[in-house]
């Protein structure tokens, strides 16, 4: 059974705050049956060093990706990964993690890929839980196993790929939410992950640059639902956006924001990203800073 949604005034503006708590809220609840808190962090070593009492880890590399194709897991493996974390269908799974909830966000989106009823970030993530004070532990919890049923991925309503995104080239946004320097084509790949460039620079023709960071405030917390409608407001519930970044990671951030917190409908993440069409063969590409036009 789910837990009650955080009733916190400060979540209240966004158009589903029950996708967020609050780390007041999380304290209240640390122990009660029906939660399960998971860490995913963009540095995988982080849980070890303490994390929030109760809380599994999940490694996004070695956990929700495929061992072989490029391509999440399948029903059977997210439900042997549930089963081995101890998290049954009708918990309340808290995800949060390091650098304002990037690879958080990331896991909640292919928790959202098995229809996970309900799944929830907590705001600010790891460093603002740590830089309030609050307790963590190096104790691994002991959780039995779930029997978490098989369910099978279902991608269409939030994912896209690379033929998807050709055909609404023109005719729906587009936002490109990698740094200004790999929109640009200045860079083919972030600085600290040189493997996982590509053959070409710049960006997809139309994309918008609106990189993922700015949706969030200094502290990691999603700012508020008036500066996200300022950053975004050029999207329309009617419009069938997709976001995109290198692996589909950062985008994750941005669809959260675009999904949860304005409440628009259909947007998707081609997690495909600029590692597939960057390497793609006659697909067009824009270079410089301006979004370029469908060929």
């Amino acid at each position: 059974m789910s837990l009650p949604a955080d009733p916190s005034p400060t979540l209240a503006e966004y158009a589903h705050p029950e996708r967020l708590v609050t780390a007041d809220w999380l304290a209240s609840n640390l122990g009660r049956p029906g939660l399960a808190i998971v860490e995913s962090d963009e540095d995988v070593l982080l849980y070890d060093t303490g994390h929030i009492p109760g809380a599994v880890k999940i490694d996004w590399h070695t956990d929700l990706n495929d061992p072989h194709v490029r391509d999440y897991i399948n029903g059977e493996q997210f439900a042997a990964l549930m089963d081995r974390k101890g998290i049954s269908r009708d918990d309340t799974v808290v995800i949060y993690g390091d650098k304002s909830n990037w690879w958080a966000a990331y896991a909640l989106w292919v928790f959202t890929l098995f229809g996970h009823p309900d799944v929830r970030l907590l705001d600010g993530g790891r460093d603002l839980w740590v830089s309030h004070g609050r307790d963590t532990t190096l104790d691994v919890p002991t959780r039995q196993s779930s029997g978490y049923p098989v369910v099978e991925r279902n991608d269409a309503p939030i994912r896209a790929f690379k033929e998807d995104v050709l055909e609404i080239l023109g005719k729906q946004p587009l936002i490109d939410v990698r740094s200004p320097q790999e929109y640009t084509g200045e860079r083919t790949h972030m600085p600290d992950y040189p493997e996982e460039g590509a053959l070409r620079g710049g960006h997809i023709p139309t994309a918008k640059s609106i990189p993922w960071g700015k949706a969030a405030k200094d502290n990691g917390q999603f700012r508020s639902r008036a500066e996200l409608e300022e950053l975004y407001g050029f999207l329309t519930p009617d419009d069938e956006t997709v976001v995109y970044c290198r692996i589909g990671e950062r985008s994750s951030h941005t669809w959260f924001v675009l999904t949860h917190l304005l409440g628009l409908p259909g947007v998707r993440n081609y997690d495909g990203s600029w590692t597939e069409w960057g390497n793609a063969v006659r697909v067009p590409v824009a270079v410089g800073p301006d979004p370029g036009s469908a060929p």
